[in-house]
């Protein structure tokens, strides 16, 4: 199975696949090759065995329930990677162009997203986009394909290059978390997992962005009287300590 979606990409590229590989080399070689790949047709033959392979991985990491997690307040935090989870939509943290990430193996969470879901993601935002840009804040919705969440929803933070964040940064984040709970409220799920928007490469510092993750989610959970239960993602210590603090206050 692996070869031959090998053999599809490189075809693409006008090359033959490597001989020799590993299969270390192979799964390498196959992520890296559909984070480069730019947003055209597929073949059926390609999605169906795509679809078998990135399913089997998707079950071999083990997914987890968001139900059986346990909340306060109808929040929780779970460290782990988010393409595990189990629940009504995940949140990715995307660039505004909404294709995801075009570095080979890199370990973004859009690049990670993009990379277990499946090339539909790249192809449905690109049919959404056409060619434009997300403002801050908004969100735009694709299914989770081979996640075991069901939607993925794809919103744009502010960047914060200098590490201070000003009154419209602040406005714009806070603008993430709210648009991507209305959504979910709107669609009737009943779970939804955040990352640490724009804390990586955005600069956004990180005590800060949680301090106004948590205060945001909180007020709104408790202006719109929601049953809607929140899972805050983190994957570092460094974040998951931080997430902590916040939620025990």
């Amino acid at each position: 199975m692996l070869e031959r979606l090998l053999e599809i990409l490189y075809a693409e590229r006008g090359e033959t696949t490597p001989a020799g590989l590993t299969e270390l080399e192979k799964e390498k070689s196959f992520r890296a090759l559909c984070n480069v790949r730019p947003p055209k047709a597929v073949t059926d033959e390609f999605i169906n065995l795509q679809d078998k392979y990135l399913t089997e991985k998707t079950r071999i990491k083990q997914p987890v329930d968001a139900e059986s997690l346990d909340y306060r307040n109808n929040m929780t935090l779970w460290q782990g990677d988010i393409t595990r989870l189990r629940c009504g939509a995940i949140v990715n943290a995307c660039n505004s162009a909404l294709l995801g990430c075009f570095q080979p193996l890199h370990n973004c969470i859009d690049n990670v997203i993009h990379s277990a879901a499946g090339v539909q993601v790249r192809l449905d935002c690109n049919d959404m986009m056409q060619g434009g840009n997300l403002p801050n804040g908004e969100v735009r919705v694709t299914e989770g394909y081979n996640l075991p969440c069901r939607y993925i929803f794809h919103t744009v933070g502010p960047q914060v290059p200098a590490g201070i964040p000003d009154a419209q940064n602040k406005s714009d984040l806070k603008k993430c978390y709210t648009t991507c709970l209305g959504k979910a409220e709107q669609m009737n799920l009943n779970t939804i997992a955040f990352c640490c928007i724009s804390t990586g490469v955005y600069g956004y510092p990180k005590e800060d962005a949680a301090e106004l993750a948590v205060r945001t989610v909180n007020d709104w959970l408790q202006e719109h009287n929601s049953s809607l239960k929140v899972i805050f993602n983190v994957f570092l210590d460094e974040d998951r300590e931080i997430y902590e603090k916040e939620l025990s206050r």
